[in-house]
């Protein structure tokens, strides 16, 4: 079998690449490991970038998005029981917009479908070879059969855990990590959110969270330790203690009920050096994650996208090289902006458990100064709303 790209990895970043590329009227087969129902039953954030949005607009994809999404103009920032708004359609004139990204990814498998595009499902033992070559070629196990795709290029979006990375030689990658010593408890209720917009709360019992997926149905994080398991918080304890750290005007308006979830995710920030590798091309989190703090996994993995699709459309249309030589230049150079400002939001809200008294008056004085200064509130909103590609 042959294709002209192979995308390693069924997420929302590999669909989203494929059907540009398709589009296009270049070929691209999706490997995924697990089955669509198992993809789909993923629950993860959906906040979108306006680059995002506009890549799911070229893609074809973006009618329920608008139908469904809801426009966000702004967030609310608490700390104890003061809370201010910034403004983003104000200061930047670009809202974000919240869309489950399980929706995104049920899109663009419909879209996929429809279009007849390949997707390889329930595939094993994924190996990507001669990558450094121009004859690059992957092999997998698919029902216990040993397969074989020749293609031109081969587009990693198979995750933190995938094959992908781990092909680039250690003698080539470099890795950064920073790991945050507490976790995310979020819990999914169905019921109606606190706000309709985002509440990001810090508070002398840590931080907390409120966001929400629809109309009715709610998510709601609170910092927790790491050696905190899911079965330890009832949702009683949840609810008293999301009560806790959110302003009680926020606190008594909250409506709670049964969770339908609820997960706790460690805090990492994590970057890898080069994102290219011969004809191999990492992107979203084979290549990077970001705290959830400033809700960027999903959105720096689409700017990868970005920058991969039009270097692929580059080559395949104008014969020239140019776009995906530059490719790992360009994407880290944006993924690099993004991990500082999921760093940077991260450490105003949270507490740390080495925090000294200065450390704790340090952080008072940055949220103040976010409250008080405009331009401040810009930089916040522009890196919230999503640096330009």
């Amino acid at each position: 079998m042959r294709s002209q790209v192979v995308i390693v990895g069924g997420g929302p970043s590999g669909l989203l690449l494929g059907q540009l590329l398709h589009r296009r009227g270049i070929d691209a087969v999706v490997l995924e490991r697990k089955t669509r129902d198992y993809v789909l039953g993923r629950i993860r954030a959906g906040v979108l970038e306006t680059g995002l949005v506009r890549l799911m607009e070229e893609a074809g994809v973006a009618d329920r998005l608008h139908a469904e999404g809801f426009v966000h103009a702004g967030t609310q920032i608490a700390y104890g029981e003061d809370m201010f708004h910034v403004d983003f359609q104000d200061l930047t004139g670009s809202p974000v917009v919240v869309y489950g990204q399980t929706e995104v990814t049920r899109d663009l498998y419909d879209a996929r479908e429809k279009a007849g595009a390949r997707t390889e499902f329930q595939v094993d033992h994924v190996e990507i070879h001669d990558a450094d070559s121009d004859k690059p070629y992957v092999t997998y196990e698919q029902g216990g059969k040993a397969q074989r795709i020749d293609c031109d290029f081969v587009a990693g979006c198979d995750g933190f855990h995938g094959v992908s990375r781990k092909t680039i030689p250690l003698s080539v990658r470099r890795e950064y990590e920073k790991l945050y010593p507490f976790g995310w408890l979020g819990i999914l209720s169905e019921t109606p959110p606190v706000n309709d917009e985002l509440i990001y709360s810090s508070s002398d019992r840590g931080f907390a969270l409120c966001s929400m997926r629809n109309e009715n149905l709610s998510r709601y994080y609170i910092q927790c330790s790491l050696s905190d398991h899911p079965e330890d918080w009832t949702d009683t304890a949840f609810w008293a203690e999301l009560r806790r750290r959110v302003p009680a005007e926020v606190a008594d308006r909250l409506v709670t009920g049964p969770s339908i979830e609820k997960s706790i995710a460690p805090l990492r920030s994590f970057v890898t050096e080069p994102m290219r590798w011969g004809r191999l091309f990492l992107c979203g989190d084979a290549a990077h994650i970001v705290p959830p703090t400033g809700a960027k996994g999903l959105n720096t993995a689409a700017s990868d996208v970005h920058y991969l699709y039009h270097g692929l459309v580059q080559y395949y249309e104008q014969n020239s090289p140019e776009g995906i030589d530059g490719y790992s230049q360009k994407a880290l150079a944006r993924i690099w902006k993004a991990e500082r400002f999921s760093w940077w939001f991260s450490s105003l809200l949270h507490r740390y458990p080495d925090q000294s008294e200065f450390d704790l008056k340090m952080q008072r004085a940055d949220i103040a100064f976010l409250r008080e200064n405009e331009a401040q509130q810009r930089a916040f909103a522009e890196n919230y709303v999503g640096l330009p590609y």
